[in-house]
């Protein structure tokens, strides 16, 4: 009987095991992003918020760390270590040299989370171009829910206040996070077309059609969300997909697009009059400028003003807030008005300059530049070359994958000119990078359909 037992071979045990951590890493790495559909009333600006989705990173990165450990992960290829150092040395410094060092350890260990612990987590966690797809099914899932609660709130009049109706879609973020759903919703546009565009080679007949209609119908939401911002970053991230796969595509999609407006506001009426009001809001900036826009410009100008006087490391992190008054015009109001959506007027304070790049810039210095800025610049470029080598030199086949990357990198790094992190959804945030990460330094990503 002893013979017996030791004989029995134990593969099968292991190969199960690895199987359960597998499908375990797949529901942590979907996580962070499914956990942002929950309700979130959120509360004071100057408070620090724990999100379900936070939460869900923060199980990501433990159980990667855990693998990591166990030596279960593959190790980070040295381009990767390099990438994900340069902004924590960059932070760590900001940190050290704040006014108030105790305070500004919340932005440290939000700015590590964001660019460097959760997208190194999902680099280690990924195994293939089939997990990749699957977290990025889970990112259209999410806009195809938060899309259909901010299209009932906008029908419904039971969304966040716009021009004195409380029609704007907000989705389940409340009127503390207008940007939120905005951000999930055209990212969830962005996957769909990208995936659309290059689908793998053995996809089924239905995948490209059902992802042109999601993408289509998502625009429905994210004009509704009058976000200025998103509407930006959007646009041209989707000409620059098209542009990859063809320009005879790009000019179907341009006349699709434009049959897309015309049926919505001018064959439905959809919010014709304050979509017009938004839209042209968006090139006064000199004359006759509403107050959220002269906001901003004020905003920019004192960080630049911060930059000035502290060009090396900036005034620390989580210092824009302290100097901000020091360096700002009497034109900045105290505040931006929040109402609807289930919630009682409220002034919220304006604690940043929502300008990712002066944010930065204000609180990090040159240092912060080189070290943050510079990581998500060369993602960019190691992903366009590896997405390059996929569409037009046919070395690998998982071109889907690398549009999404590309896709999802180019909107963030667009949209960071009008916004920077803050809120529930800057979870998500963290996932893009990892995506981004993934595609762009993980050993052999792209190079064929296993990543």
């Amino acid at each position: 009987m002893a013979d017996l037992v030791r004989a029995r071979p134990q593969w099968p045990t292991v190969r199960g095991g690895q199987r359960s951590c597998h499908a375990v890493a797949l529901v942590l790495l979907a996580a962070p992003i499914l956990l942002l559909a929950l309700p979130y009333t959120g509360g004071d600006a100057t408070t620090v918020d724990v999100t379900p989705a936070d939460v869900g990173s923060a199980l990501l990165v433990c159980f990667c760390g855990v693998q990591v450990l166990r030596g279960r992960a593959r190790p980070l290829t040295p381009a990767a270590a390099v990438v994900f150092a340069a902004p924590t040395v960059a932070l760590a410094a900001a940190a050290v040299t704040a006014a108030d060092p105790v305070t500004a350890l919340p932005g440290l260990a939000r700015y590590l989370q964001i660019f460097v612990l959760v997208p190194a987590a999902v680099v280690l966690l990924v195994r293939d171009a089939r997990d990749f797809r699957l977290v990025a099914a889970s990112l259209v899932l999410l806009a195809v829910v938060e899309g259909a609660v901010g299209l009932h709130q906008y029908v419904t009049g039971t969304g966040a206040s716009y021009m004195g109706q409380d029609i704007r879609a907000v989705g389940t973020f409340g009127a503390t996070d207008v940007m939120g759903m905005a951000t999930v919703v055209a990212l969830g546009t962005v996957v769909a077309a990208a995936l659309a565009l290059r689908p793998p080679a053995r996809h089924p007949r239905w995948y490209r059609p059902a992802l042109l209609v999601i993408a289509c119908v998502l625009c429905v939401p994210l004009v509704l969300s009058f976000s200025r911002g998103a509407w930006i970053a959007t646009v041209p991230t989707l000409l620059v997909l098209v542009a990859f796969t063809g320009w005879r595509r790009l000019v179907q999609f341009l006349a699709a697009a434009i049959a897309v407006v015309v049926v919505l506001v001018g064959g439905f009426g959809v919010g014709s009059s304050m979509l017009n009001q938004r839209l042209s809001s968006i090139t006064q900036v000199t004359d006759a400028p509403d107050q959220s826009v002269t906001d901003r410009y004020t905003m920019w100008a004192a960080a630049s003003g911060m930059w000035q006087e502290n060009p090396v490391t900036g005034v620390g992190l989580k210092g824009f807030a302290t100097h901000r008054d020091a360096y700002s015009g009497l034109a900045l109001s105290a505040g931006s008005d929040t109402a609807g959506a289930g919630r009682d007027f409220h002034r919220q304070p304006l604690l940043s300059p929502h300008n990712m790049y002066l944010l930065v810039l204000s609180e990090q210095g040159l240092l912060g530049v080189v070290g943050l800025v510079g990581s998500w610049l060369a993602l960019l470029v190691l992903a366009l070359r590896r997405t390059w080598r996929c569409l037009f030199r046919g070395l690998g086949t998982s071109a889907d994958c690398g549009l999404v990357a590309v896709g999802l990198l180019a909107w963030q790094l667009i949209d960071f000119l009008y916004a920077d992190i803050g809120g529930p959804s800057t979870a998500l945030t963290g996932m893009l990078f990892g995506l981004c990460a993934w595609w762009a330094l993980a050993s052999r990503a792209g190079e064929d359909g296993h990543g």
